[in-house]
């Protein structure tokens, strides 16, 4: 009967927890992170899915040690998830960016640990394959990095996403200072996802920030609009290109102030990054 009675307490808890974790997951998706870990926190019994979304509320707050620490407790009581493993790795590389040179290189390690753990438990998962990638490709030999490792990585990824797959090559070749490479790639991204704003986004910023074709670089950014007209990725990413090379900067404010006007979700920019963005230009 206790057997039982514990099946019955369990059953419980799931159905207590999945309802207040859908609520706690709309407010993370609408980047209202308080209120999503202020549900999280009240939920008795806690699984993995419930420290993973605390892990990355924290997360999104920079809170990046508050987050490891939710996010290995998610790992702890699902070690088989790719996706809990992907973003305690995210934390410890996070934590390695912005902690002091004595303890930088321990995150790291620990950063890239996970991240190929992540794509062990899950090889066709594209972005742990691609935050793996990207760690290979900055991170020193001593932390585990390295081209070559890089390469490797962005094949598995072409296999899996061809357009995701030129863009790691395209990021490999501007590393080795091939921007003509780089630049044949990322064409060749419009080329596999010519629907997709992002891929156009991507080729906007490399025209104007490798290589000066800002005109170019209007036209790709044009067909991402036209693709997804009101995007706020679109409207950040240009605004943010026109800043950083000192072009448009009236044109920038208005579309950063239209941005900012919008509702947003998790996977656009944060909010503050543009109202810094606007500071920057004397908009805010």
């Amino acid at each position: 009967m206790r057997i039982v009675a514990s099946v019955l307490a369990a059953s419980c808890v799931v159905w207590a927890a999945g309802p207040e974790l859908d609520r706690a997951r709309k407010y993370y998706d609408s980047t209202d992170f308080a209120k999503s870990l202020q549900v999280l926190q009240a939920i008795p019994a806690k699984d993995g899915a419930v420290y993973e979304l605390i892990g990355r509320n924290y997360y999104m707050h920079q809170e990046y040690q508050r987050a490891g620490e939710a996010l290995e407790k998610a790992v702890a009581a699902d070690p088989a998830n790719s996706e809990y493993e992907l973003w305690l790795a995210r934390a410890y590389g996070r934590r390695a960016e912005t902690s002091s040179p004595f303890t930088a290189p321990g995150h790291a390690s620990r950063a890239r640990q996970h991240f190929e753990k992540s794509v062990q438990l899950n090889p066709r998962n594209v972005e742990a394959l691609s935050d793996l990638f990207e760690y290979y490709l900055e991170a020193p030999g001593f932390l585990g990095g390295g081209q070559d490792k890089a390469a490797a990585i962005a094949g598995r990824i072409a296999a899996l996403d061809v357009a995701e797959g030129h863009l790691a090559q395209a990021r490999l070749a501007a590393k080795r200072k091939d921007f003509h490479a780089a630049e044949e790639h990322l064409k060749q991204a419009t080329v596999a996802a010519p629907q997709q704003a992002g891929r156009w986004i991507d080729l906007a910023r490399f025209l104007a920030a490798s290589q000066g074709r800002f005109e170019e670089s209007e036209r790709s950014f044009a067909r991402a609009e036209s693709l997804a007209p009101g995007s706020a990725q679109v409207l950040y990413a240009r605004a943010d290109t026109y800043i950083k090379h000192g072009k448009n900067l009236e044109l920038a404010k208005e579309l950063l102030k239209r941005y900012l006007s919008l509702t947003l979700t998790v996977d656009d920019p944060p909010r503050s990054e543009a109202e810094k963005l606007l500071r920057k230009v004397g908009g805010g």
